[in-house]
């Protein structure tokens, strides 16, 4: 299969660094581009088109990790592999945490940062054949997930309901349960569908640049504007722009947002005419813009204009019915980049079931991704799952670990582990051979685990009753 050349974005405040790891990238033969500091990558970024972003950790106008978190939370699917200085492992773990794929330290190493470049190529090629192999046996829609919750049954018939209609809609949830997921459904099941569907998080867009970003710009409108732009409304014109945490936008934008809907024109920064522009809009939030327009903070006149047609979607916590489906269509879609697995073992699905996924389906998505890469047989393991998923669990009135005191991660995860094998030894009466049956391992290390167990001081009591201390 044919692919575009992948577009790398080095994101550095040091010139000198910056076109060092510009120039060893595009020797590699990557196209390349730059930008001086979190702001403009920032502006960058939002525009897409960009596969992987090498980003400093430390800039002087934000800090990368900042820059991850706003990208995810807006669906921009851009990998990010930070750069950071010599010896800052907690400020790299941060990251990873945050959803990076990777880290390198300064001074970068080239063969390093070529060879991680390369597993990101390779798992970009894989994901992309999955993804045309599916469009192509089963048609447009023939993977997307089909929910059992009531609540999401709801969302689906508001959600098409409203699709073919020109409806301005406001989705409400809290980050990563999908609202930007349900904004393309609905943009997928209008008469737009086969105009543009542009994404913008409008907190990631510097305050400076918001005007020009929304309406374009002309040449030479102000300092840096080399090239005329044409702004997101006109690059949408006759499909969807969806304005993702629309709650961020500063005051002045609002009144010009609602300016530009009202009036369906736009007039680029430095012009003197203004556009017409057929747009839809898809707006969504995490937060309460009521409380919002209380506080003076959101306009009142577009919170009426946003809402006109208004969908929830809930947490993840709240529809359990859907969480055991989503993993297992999660591992069908290949989230390792193609790599498909026959499921996970009890220990692993226990503690997934136990969490309260705090960050929602895009933070299962990013566990099981990670697992996946890490599992070393065809199913994940609870050694394949994030430790401190564990202690979350326990803190959140899920499985508990083993005490009511939550220690070092590798241990707080042994602790399950011997919690959940001791409980099913109890469930089948202490036949280990049945026990092994139902948790997914070989008789032998069953025998091995429960003799390690014994050794560390992990007996009956850990299992799944917290103590008093």
């Amino acid at each position: 299969m044919s692919m575009r050349q992948m577009n790398v974005l080095v994101i550095d405040d040091e010139a000198a660094v910056r076109q060092i790891v510009a120039d060893i990238v595009r020797n590699a033969g990557y196209t390349v581009d730059t930008a001086s500091g979190a702001a403009e990558g920032a502006s960058r970024l939002v525009r897409g088109g960009i596969d992987v972003a090498l980003c400093d950790i430390r800039m002087p106008d934000g800090d990368g990790i900042t820059l991850l978190r706003n990208c995810r939370d807006s669906g921009i699917d851009t990998v990010f592999v930070m750069v950071t200085a010599f010896g800052s492992m907690e400020t790299a773990v941060e990251a990873l945490r945050a959803g990076a794929h990777d880290f390198v330290s300064k001074p970068v190493n080239r063969e390093e940062l070529l060879h991680r470049l390369a597993q990101i190529e390779a798992m970009r090629g894989l994901r992309e054949e999955n993804r045309a192999l599916r469009k192509s046996v089963g048609g447009p829609g023939a993977n997307r997930f089909v929910f059992s919750s009531p609540a999401m049954l709801e969302v689906e018939r508001l959600a098409g309901k409203v699709a073919p209609t020109d409806s301005t809609v406001l989705v409400t949830g809290e980050s990563g349960t999908g609202k930007g997921v349900l904004a393309r459904t609905i943009h997928e099941r209008s008469l737009r569908a086969q105009k543009p569907f542009i994404a913008v998080n409008c907190g990631a867009i510097p305050e400076t640049l918001l005007e020009s970003e929304f309406f374009g710009h002309t040449k030479g409108a102000f300092t840096g504007a080399d090239r005329t732009r044409k702004g997101l409304f006109l690059e949408a014109d006759g499909g969807t722009l969806f304005l993702d945490e629309i709650g961020e936008l500063p005051l002045h934008m609002q009144s010009k947002l609602l300016h530009a809907i009202d009036e369906k024109s736009v007039r680029p920064v430095g012009a003197e005419i203004a556009r017409r522009v057929d747009v839809r809009i898809i707006a969504a939030t995490n937060r309460d813009l009521s409380a919002m327009v209380a506080d003076g903070r959101f306009r009142e006149d577009l919170f009426f204009r946003m809402s006109m047609f208004r969908i929830h979607v809930p947490p993840l916590r709240e529809r359990p019915r859907d969480l055991r489906d989503l993993i297992r269509h999660l591992l069908d879609a290949g989230p390792a980049g193609g790599r498909r697995l026959t499921g996970l073992d009890p220990a692993a699905e226990e503690l997934l079931h136990a969490y309260a996924w705090p960050g929602n389906v895009r933070e299962l998505e990013n566990v099981l991704n990670r697992a996946s890469i890490l599992a070393d047989g065809e199913r994940i393991t609870l050694a394949d799952i994030p430790a401190e998923l564990s202690s979350r669990a326990s803190l959140a009135g899920g499985t508990p670990v083993a005490s009511g005191v939550v220690g070092d991660l590798r241990s707080e995860l042994r602790r399950f582990e011997a919690g959940i094998v001791y409980r099913t030894l109890d469930a089948v009466s202490a036949d280990r051979r049945q026990a092994a049956q139902r948790l997914g391992i070989g008789l032998s290390s069953l025998y091995r685990k429960l003799e390690e167990f014994e050794r560390e001081g992990l007996g009956r009591e850990a299992d799944s009753r917290p103590r008093d201390n």
